[in-house]
């Protein structure tokens, strides 16, 4: 029964970790490399994310500079950034490619609530995908003989306290990232 819990813990983590990374990339009012190190670069034919191309510095509290590590990367990365969703146009200087992020208005910071609590519902409809295949798993136990009743009734228990574990987690994080997003 325990290696049975520790693969759902281990499903839900794989969710919490791939929630978390992908609202790391919501802006909020300050300047972080998490804003442009996954967009990817068309560099030698291959997509290459801007973390594995360049050196992302943050240099103020609004303003971002990419080091490409090869020269001839600088136009791909540019390239990607002005097709990337963050609307920020780079400016290329001798440093590298520097990103100055304009304030956030306050339509922008509810669009962005509203999209991180659209990525949280995302998650917990994933969380909830893998309990049911947890409680299919534990019911093809049971009808195998391989659980007693009060085996499967304790196992749908330990599944749904791990459920509302994690989603208190998702929860915790939209709290800390909407107080991020609407901080001025």
């Amino acid at each position: 029964m325990q290696s049975f819990l520790q693969d759902c813990k281990k499903s839900f983590d794989h969710v919490l970790d791939v929630f978390i990374k992908d609202i790391a990339s919501l802006r909020t009012g300050r300047a972080t490399p998490a804003l442009v190190e996954d967009i990817e670069a068309e560099y030698y034919g291959n997509r290459t994310p801007i973390k594995h191309m360049a050196a992302i510095h943050v240099t103020g509290p609004t303003s971002l500079v990419i080091q490409p590590w090869d020269k001839g990367a600088v136009k791909p990365i540019e390239d990607a950034l002005l097709k990337s969703q963050l609307g920020i146009n780079p400016v290329v200087d001798n440093e590298g490619i520097r990103l100055n992020l304009p304030q956030l208005t306050k339509e922008r910071r509810e669009q962005l609530v509203k999209l991180l609590h659209q990525k949280a519902e995302e998650a917990r409809i994933e969380i909830r995908k893998s309990r049911e295949d947890a409680l299919r798993a534990v019911q093809r136990l049971f009808d195998e003989k391989e659980l007693r009743e009060d085996e499967r009734f304790k196992a749908k228990d330990d599944v749904q306290k791990l459920v509302d574990e994690y989603n208190k987690k998702i929860e915790e994080a939209v709290e800390r990232k909407d107080q991020e997003i609407m901080t001025l």
